[in-house]
């Protein structure tokens, strides 16, 4: 062999970098240039994708809260719904963020959307093989529809925050209150809608509201807390209504189902605007199926998301129960099915305005306030509810118990969504999925248990959930402001650094003495997108 053989670089291997170690990859992203009249055009894009989830509900609660009155024989309606919500479970875990990064948030809502299509039209022909495998295909449909509305709403609040330049925890709170609002007005629609059909029928009684002479004293006793599903067969006010009203009713609420998908697929303007998929962002990355389906899982390792689970599973169960149990243990029982409807509609209007009120009121002051609050209102209306006895003789009862369970329920929606929101900005369709894998899990437990557990028992249930979800909420609170405070205090030791260059060395030092460390961004509470945009002034 001839020639110069340099040996020097013989067992020379690549340097890898160092484990967490990110390239600083800014400059290569793409950018997402905006002026500030596009805050309008957000607005406009909240106020559809809200419109369109407040008329798909308006069908879909409509229904769910008759399924455990009008499909109450072998507890075909509470099974079905506990179909729906197990499906969600293994939704939530395997599909959101496989669908969106394969179909983008837009289309993932419209085929979503979709899917609750077949569970309103079996109302007509309601049997255990057409309920439950309709009532799986909306939980398999849900998960990615909730999922592309949470990265939705933070994503363009991130943008408009950026545009406003205001902070973008209140700005994500108040694009969930103003959802949330449209979404609970669905209570009023559906059950207005459903209320006016049964009640102008025969099973209604011509309209009629007296129910004093209808109900016995027997049947009386056994509503309430005492309540149990297999011990009510042959109640007089839980009897099916007749078909006629049920195919009016289901001809309506599929005409909303079509109707929402076509306001999203036509009006709602897609995420792509705002940075969803720009080049070198991280929801441009192409990954392989196994990572995008382990993307729910890692999310499971986080402290914070470990710490909220039992207070997410506590949504679930309380909505479960206002929807299935109050409706049929209290309302059914004591003033009878055509009445469910115009109580649900106190929980829905209430509901809606005290989601966009807490919204707004988080910026003066704060999101603890408010969680407190709730708090408050759930436990309370859970001991009384121990004690109460409905009686048809005092129907505002009713009302008054409904309006405030719907004050908890708005505290819960939008504080809690703001909070994953905040917490995972960079992670958010794993994150919001997590949301509503626990919040469906609560509703699984709570629907396992429906059929053989009595009113009482529930309660109780309830009761240790709540009190386990707030011990987890306040932990999560103590850290993430205490971690606040850290970054506040590095920001002025740095500003202080720069006033005193003179002395920079030995500020450091003393720094280090006094056990101040570096607070690092996690790449939760840091997305790209925030860096990416730019606001032009022309």
């Amino acid at each position: 062999m001839t020639g110069f053989t340099n040996s020097g670089f013989e067992n020379d291997e690549p340097v890898k970098p160092k484990p967490g170690f990110e390239p600083d990859t800014a400059s290569l992203r793409e950018k997402v240039i905006l002026n500030p009249a596009e805050k309008w055009r957000i607005l406009k894009n909240i106020g559809i994708i809200s419109l369109a989830f407040m008329v798909q509900f308006t069908a879909f609660q409509g229904t769910a809260n008759l399924q455990s009155s009008i499909n109450a024989t072998d507890g075909l309606g509470t099974i079905s719904l506990s179909s729906i919500y197990a499906a969600l479970v293994v939704s939530c875990i395997f599909l959101p963020t496989l669908i969106i990064r394969k179909l983008t948030v837009k289309w993932t809502l419209v085929f979503s959307m979709l899917c609750y299509a077949p569970y309103i039209a079996f109302q007509l022909f309601p049997r255990f093989y057409t309920l439950v495998p309709a009532g799986i295909l909306v939980g398999l449909g849900a998960a990615p529809m909730w999922a592309s509305k949470a990265t939705y709403l933070t994503q363009v609040g991130q943008v408009y925050a950026k545009i406003t330049e205001q902070a973008i925890d209140a700005i994500i709170v108040r694009f969930f209150g103003f959802f949330f609002l449209a979404w609970q007005t669905a209570e009023l629609w559906g059950n207005l809608i459903s209320s006016l059909v049964l009640s102008s029928g025969a099973h209604g009684s011509g309209g009629s509201s007296d129910n004093s002479s209808i109900i016995s004293e027997e049947d009386l006793q056994y509503c309430g807390a005492n309540f149990c599903v297999h011990g009510s067969n042959g109640h007089s006010n839980l009897e099916r209504p007749p078909d006629h009203e049920i195919f009016e009713i289901s001809m309506i609420y599929l005409s909303c189902i079509i109707a929402a998908v076509a306001i999203i697929a036509f009006f709602l303007d897609p995420l792509k605007r705002y940075g969803e998929k720009r080049k070198g962002s991280q929801s441009a990355q192409e990954l392989s199926g196994m990572e995008l389906l382990s993307a729910t899982f890692r999310q499971m390792k986080k402290p914070n998301q470990q710490l909220l689970i039992p207070i997410t599973v506590f949504i679930g169960m309380e909505q479960a129960f206002i929807g299935a149990d109050f409706t049929q243990a209290y309302v059914s029982c004591a003033l009878g099915i055509h009445q469910i409807g115009f109580v649900m509609i106190c929980f829905g209007v209430v509901n809606a305005i005290c989601s966009i009120l807490f919204g707004s009121v988080m910026k003066y002051i704060g999101r603890t306030p408010i969680i407190v609050l709730g708090a408050i209102v759930h436990f309370t209306l859970i001991t009384i509810e121990l004690f109460w006895r409905p009686s048809p003789d005092n129907p505002l009862i009713f009302y008054a118990m409904s309006g405030l369970w719907g004050v908890g329920d708005a505290v819960w929606q939008t504080q809690i969504n703001g909070l994953y929101g905040l917490l995972f900005r960079r992670n958010k369709e794993a994150a919001f999925s997590n949301y509503r894998l626990w919040e469906s899990a609560g509703f699984v437990i709570a629907y396992a248990y429906a059929t053989t557990l009595c009113a009482r028992m529930k309660l109780y249930i309830l009761l240790a959930v709540l009190t386990l979800g707030c011990i987890g909420y306040v932990i999560v609170e103590i850290l993430y402001r205490r971690k606040q405070r850290k970054i506040k205090k590095q920001e002025k030791a740095e500003a202080a650094e720069k006033e005193k260059e003179a002395a920079a060395a030995k500020a450091a030092a003393e720094s280090n003495v006094n056990g101040t460390p570096e607070v690092e961004e996690t790449d939760d509470e840091l997305d790209d997108l925030e860096e990416d945009i730019v606001v032009t002034h022309f």
